[in-house]
């Protein structure tokens, strides 16, 4: 989870995300209020299960790791292969509109030759 979590990719887009939800709560007061009573539910819930869940989680511990080892394999494997990963969401987006405003340029000259 750390590891996907600090995709570039992963961590922009999350950022973002934060800095939507932050400035909607700022911005009306009514959705403000639904979400803190969500946070606060959703706070209470993930408490009550942290204290259940705690002993399966020791006894599965040893099959977590190895499942963590692989799946860290598998998204170095994955962050070759995609390096869009190490970048963040605007440099995306701009190297798509770049992509697409090149490709139309080129469109449009075919057509008017």
């Amino acid at each position: 989870v750390n590891q996907v979590a600090n995709l570039t990719l992963v961590s922009s887009a999350c950022d973002m995300v934060s800095t939507a939800y932050a400035s909607t709560k700022e911005s009306h007061p009514y959705v403000r209020s639904v979400c803190d009573a969500t946070e606060k539910g959703v706070k209470s819930v993930t408490e009550a299960t942290a204290s259940c869940v705690q002993p399966v989680l020791t006894t599965l511990e040893p099959h977590v790791a190895a499942a963590s080892e692989y799946a860290s394999k598998g998204l170095d494997k994955l962050g070759e292969k995609f390096p869009h990963l190490q970048k963040p969401v605007d440099q995306i987006i701009s190297d798509t509109k770049e992509l697409v405003s090149s490709r139309m340029a080129g469109a449009k000259d075919a057509v008017s030759s």
